[in-house]
């Protein structure tokens, strides 16, 4: 068997997921939300898989997605897409990683990742053939440097992969970090593969700036979305491709032969989805803003340190000023002792984790959140 997938451990999400149904404790380690998604988004879907087309559809996804795409990126980003040649759809922004990772990646090149980083990430480079570089990034600002990239970029490097939003830190690489990245690869010649699920779960006004808006990345980037994070709808695996012409020829090649295609009616369903009017998305933001205001409040009374949550379904804690640096005993103890599953962000480093941090997702029913914290109220209580 391949070693790189035979010799995985089991993941700290099972871990933690096992214990708290064995103990029924409240879940907030997994990474989806309590809302079932868009009522007409759903009715779309249904009546697309009854009176619609549900043979093959074409191998790049259907026209009509493939345009909304388009539409939408440079309605709310200002971007412009042609979707005959630079738009894909995939089953899912994982496969859409995959693909691009085993498109751009030949045995023995440098591929730079930011840890800590999304789990698949590793093993999907390693099975290209990549050989990783890590920059590390730590609370509470989980920003890189010249003087970082300087350390893993030589001529070896082909590919970065780039989380932004950033999970599991909830953070957002601003403007000139894209910048500064963009300088780098255009040195050594890299590609970026930019993972921007979290585009749309951003907060306090933020506005989402993507690789393909910086000029020295517009020509040398893959950019990657999730209708499953847009909409709530993490079950559907509708995932978003774009990238310049020269680069999505071979992209498509790799999508061609793992997946081939995605069911056409969830397609439907998104590109109707896509075209919603803004209010949709303010509203949808603006509602996971309050969950993590609500849940931010609750762990500062608690006594935790809170870090800033500018994105994404998560928040963290930095246990750090309580004398606590072991993540993964903190989490076990907090599910078989206060009733309530986290993960410890340890989970996401390959090597030389920061072992104090502990991720919460906030994108839960208030009655989740305070009776979460009804039970976090007790941990320093207990310590005292």
């Amino acid at each position: 068997m391949n070693p790189i997938f035979a010799d995985l451990p089991t993941t700290v999400f099972e871990v933690m997921s096992q214990m708290a149904r064995e103990t029924g404790a409240i879940n907030l380690g997994q990474g989806f939300p309590d809302d079932p998604g868009p009522l007409d988004v759903r009715q779309k879907a249904a009546e697309a898989v009854v009176s619609g087309w549900n043979q093959y559809p074409p191998m790049m996804g259907l026209p009509e997605l493939r345009q909304a795409v388009a539409d939408h990126y440079r309605h709310h980003q200002g971007l412009t897409i042609d979707p005959q040649q630079e738009v894909m759809i995939t089953s899912g922004a994982t496969e859409a990683l995959a693909g691009a990772l085993f498109s751009l990646i030949k045995p023995g090149d440098e591929v730079v990742l930011f840890q800590p980083m999304y789990d698949a990430y590793l093993p999907l480079v390693r099975r290209a053939g990549g050989v990783p570089r890590f920059v590390t990034l730590r609370p509470p600002h989980w920003r890189f440097t010249e003087e970082d990239l300087a350390a893993v970029f030589s001529d070896r490097t082909r590919v970065v992969l780039l989380n932004n939003p950033l999970n599991p830190a909830a953070s957002v690489f601003p403007r000139e970090d894209l910048d500064l990245l963009g300088r780098f690869c255009a040195k050594f010649g890299a590609t970026v593969v930019s993972d921007e699920v979290w585009e749309h779960v951003m907060f306090d006004g933020q506005k989402h700036l993507s690789v393909l808006a910086v000029p020295s990345l517009r020509e040398r980037s893959v950019k990657i979305g999730s209708a499953g994070k847009i909409f709530s709808l993490t079950g559907w695996k509708v995932g978003f491709v774009v990238a310049a012409p020269a680069i999505m020829k071979v992209l498509s090649k790799a999508h061609q032969f793992l997946t081939f295609t995605t069911p056409p009616n969830l397609q439907a369903a998104v590109a109707y989805g896509l075209a919603k009017d803004d209010a949709y998305f303010a509203d949808m933001r603006a509602e996971l803003q309050r969950a993590r205001d609500l849940f931010h409040a609750g762990l500062d009374a608690a006594g935790f340190q809170v870090l800033p949550s500018a994105a994404t379904y998560f928040i963290n804690v930095d246990l750090a000023s309580a004398g606590i640096t072991d993540d993964v005993a903190f989490c076990k103890a907090l599910v078989r002792d206060h009733g309530v599953a986290a993960i410890p962000v340890s989970a996401f480093y390959a090597e030389t984790p920061v072992t104090s941090v502990v991720r919460f997702c906030f994108a839960k029913k208030d009655e989740t959140l305070t009776g979460a914290l009804d039970r976090l109220s007790q941990v320093f209580a207990k310590a005292a």
